[in-house]
């Protein structure tokens, strides 16, 4: 996985642990993206991208930007990332 994909991430996961005014759901539901990006980024190291990846994050950024906009902005750097990975 690229580098600068790892500190987004990071970033996600950190910004998950420091924001209190989130729900458990949504809470929960970041977590479970970013585990997923994880996941199939390193299964797919040499095989065949899956654009899902791009629709679930796109998904993620449209629902948190208006009362997340720093996770929001996190997730687009994410986005942009898979972007240029060919994703």
């Amino acid at each position: 996985m690229p580098e600068n994909l790892q500190q987004h991430l990071q970033q996600l996961r950190d910004q998950l642990a420091q924001n209190p005014s989130m729900s458990d759901e949504e809470r929960a539901q970041l977590s479970a993206l970013a585990q997923d990006l994880e996941l199939q980024l390193a299964r797919e190291a040499g095989g065949v991208p899956d654009e899902s990846l791009v629709d679930g994050v796109n998904l993620a950024v449209e629902r948190f930007e208006v009362e997340h906009p720093t996770l929001a902005a996190t997730l687009r750097n994410i986005l942009q990332s898979l972007v240029s990975m060919g994703i």
